[in-house]
C-alpha cells in the first residue's frame, strides 16, 4: 500500500482567515482533509488557526502561513510550507481578493496593481507553484473567480478585469492540466456576506453603507426574497469540487449567484 494513501488529504486556501476562505476551512476540515491556511493579515490567520485546532482531538488539523500572494517568492514559500507541514498537497483552494471601484477615468496605477496583482497574479502563481505537489497527489485546484468574471459590472472595470482572468486562466489550466492529472475549476459568486462586501460598503457607499448593500440586493431576481450569499454556501459548493464526486468536472466556471448573471 502506498504509504501516502494513509495520510490525510491537505488543502491550501490563501485569504482563509476570513470570508470564503475561513468557511471552505471548516468545511473540508468535515470532509477530512487538513488544512493550510494563507492570509496577509496575522492576526486573523492565528485566531482561525486556533478555532480550527479547538475541536482537533489530537494532532493539528488547521496550520498556516502569513504570506502576500502579491510576492511570487511568498507564493512559492507557502506552497514549500504547507508540504512541510502536511506532507503532500491535494487541494489548493485561491481565495484571496480585493475589490475597487469606481468611473475608470478615476483609477490609478496604484489601483490596478493592488486589485490585478493579488487576484490574478497571485491566482497563477499559487496555482503555478502548487501544479507539481498536485500532479503527484492527483489533486485539484478551485480558484475563486466572481460574477464579474462571467460580466461586466459598471464602475469596477479594473475588478472585472482581474476575475474575468481568473476565469480563463482556470479554463486554459484545466485543459494543460489534464493530462498530469489535475482538475481546475472556478467559482463564480455573487456578492457573499462577508468582510469583503463591508469593506466595499464602507469604503463606497458615500457614507450610507446600508444603501449601497440595497442597492446591491436590487439587482437580484428575487425581490423582497432577495438576500447575500453566505460564505458557507460557496464553502459547500468548492467541498464539492474538491471531492472525488466531482472527477468529470475540470474547467467548468459554477455560477452561485441566485440567477444575477443568468439573463435580464
Amino acid at each position: 500500500m502506498d504509504a501516502s494513501a494513509a495520510t490525510p488529504r491537505v488543502a491550501l486556501i490563501t485569504g482563509g482567515a476570513s470570508g470564503i476562505g475561513r468557511a471552505t476551512a471548516e468545511r473540508l476540515l468535515r470532509d477530512g482533509l487538513r488544512v493550510f491556511l494563507v492570509d496577509i493579515d496575522r492576526a486573523g490567520l492565528d485566531r482561525a488557526i486556533a478555532e480550527l485546532n479547538a475541536g482537533a482531538a489530537a494532532e493539528a488539523v488547521a496550520s498556516g502561513a502569513v504570506a502576500d500572494v502579491r510576492s511570487v517568492r511568498d507564493c512559492e514559500s507557502a506552497v514549500r510550507a504547507a508540504l512541510g507541514w502536511g506532507g503532500r498537497l491535494d487541494v489548493l483552494v485561491n481565495c484571496a481578493g480585493v475589490w475597487v471601484e469606481g468611473p475608470s477615468d478615476t483609477m490609478t496605477e496604484a489601483d490596478w496593481d493592488r486589485v490585478v496583482d493579488v487576484n490574478l497574479k497571485g491566482t497563477f502563481f499559487m496555482c503555478r507553484h502548487a501544479i507539481p505537489p498536485l500532479e503527484a497527489s492527483g489533486g485539484c485546484i478551485v480558484n475563486v473567480s466572481s460574477d464579474a468574471g462571467l460580466w461586466g459590472n459598471k464602475g469596477a472595470a479594473i475588478y472585472c478585469a482581474s476575475k474575468g482572468g481568473v476565469t480563463v486562466l482556470s479554463k486554459a489550466l484545466a485543459v494543460e492540466l489534464a493530462g498530469r492529472g489535475i482538475r481546475v475549476n472556478a467559482v463564480c459568486p455573487g456578492d457573499v456576506d462577508s468582510p469583503m462586501i463591508e469593506y466595499q460598503a464602507h469604503t463606497f457607499g458615500g457614507g450610507d453603507p446600508d444603501a449601497y448593500k440595497r442597492d446591491l440586493l436590487a439587482a437580484y431576481p428575487q425581490g423582497p426574497k432577495t438576500r447575500f450569499i453566505r460564505p458557507d454556501e460557496v464553502a459547500e459548493l468548492i467541498a464539492y469540487l474538491a471531492s472525488e464526486r466531482a472527477t468529470p468536472i475540470t474547467g467548468a466556471a459554477v455560477s452561485i449567484d441566485f440567477g444575477l448573471t443568468a439573463g435580464y
